[in-house]
């Protein structure tokens, strides 16, 4: 199947991923179609072939001029990561070499954003090449939902729109009426504090309580104690990201065993590695509330899995940089 591309009168065009190798994992519960996109935006899907040569290399073109205009390349670097972020990056190539006016990466999920710093001797910074990479194809812009730290944003030569998706869950949330006096925000932790108190100013001031864990390696997490009071409340867990879902359900587990009567969870990415189904249908969350930054697939859904679009997020943002109008007014 071929890739499909944003189009307007004045001279946007927003390419989209969707190959036919992967084509199984989208839905319409994701914005990697970008057709939720398109119709916030009312414009219709351009065209862009992308295929494999027998040796797995990758063939892009577009299929209609981009020349003169405002290029959009809606892309989540999602599994498979390497083959997805190579299509990116010819994606950019090809518009470039096709005189696009700008070139404008949007990124709703950045993959190697958790390597941005060394911890540890002789280590890979790889969301600093990452960066390096997009930057030397060709884009003029990055736009990105939800950055794992926003230091990363200094690893691009060139400007970065981060977009924030927490309006998306916080509309969501005051959805179910719950009262502001029987609820706590929990960062899973030490390093998620700021994000979870950001959220928590914007529910209601509600108070804020912190996991504090050890980990020992990737994806290997040890949860030791908790600081704050969350007996008899709610507890509203935040992350960026879940990705094998051990942080977040040790950290649910904890909140339950300190007198929690119920433990939400809410994060933007839906990475979901194996064994997270496994563990977040556990019956410890009451709800797992997640973006479509990422595409899930059907199989993936269990009960408790609840899905925001953000795709009118995304759409107000395009228009906003193309219109060279605030993005970050969206927030206030």
């Amino acid at each position: 199947m071929a890739s499909l591309a944003l189009t307007s009168p004045p001279g946007v065009k927003v390419p989209s991923y969707l190959a036919s190798s992967s084509s199984s994992l989208f839905s319409r519960s994701s914005i990697s179609n970008s057709a939720e996109i398109a119709w916030y935006m009312g414009l219709e899907l351009g065209k862009i072939s992308i295929k494999r040569f027998a040796d797995g290399e990758v063939y892009v073109q577009l299929k209609e001029s981009v020349r003169g205009c405002d290029v959009f390349l809606v892309q989540p670097t999602c599994t498979p990561t390497n083959e997805i972020l190579m299509e990116l990056l010819i994606m950019v190539d090809a518009c470039r070499r096709a005189s696009a006016k700008k070139v404008t990466a949007v990124i709703p999920y950045f993959g190697y954003a958790r390597a941005d710093r060394k911890t540890q001797g002789r280590e890979s910074i790889a969301a600093k090449l990452v960066a390096n990479l997009i930057t030397e194809a060709g884009a003029d812009r990055v736009l990105a939902c939800d950055l794992h730290s926003g230091q990363s944003m200094g690893y691009f030569d060139i400007p970065v729109d981060h977009v924030y998706c927490q309006p998306v869950i916080l509309d969501y949330l005051a959805s179910k009426s719950i009262s502001s006096k029987d609820l706590v925000v929990v960062s899973p932790d030490v390093g998620g504090v700021a994000r979870a108190r950001a959220f928590a100013k914007k529910l209601s001031d509600a108070p804020l309580a912190i996991v504090d864990k050890r980990r020992h390696g990737h994806n290997v997490a040890e949860v030791m104690n908790l600081i704050g009071d969350v007996k008899g409340k709610v507890a509203v867990m935040v992350d960026d990201m879940i990705d094998t879902a051990g942080t977040i359900v040790k950290g649910a587990a904890l909140l339950h065993e300190e007198g929690a009567c119920e433990v939400y969870a809410c994060c933007t990415h839906a990475v979901f590695s194996p064994p997270a189904i496994e563990r977040l249908s556990s019956g410890l969350l009451q709800e797992v509330i997640v973006t479509n930054t990422l595409p899930v697939a059907e199989k993936n859904y269990f009960p408790q899995l609840t899905i925001l679009s953000v795709a009118n997020l995304l759409g107000e943002t395009i228009w906003r940089v193309h219109d060279d109008s605030s993005v970050s007014s969206i927030f206030l």
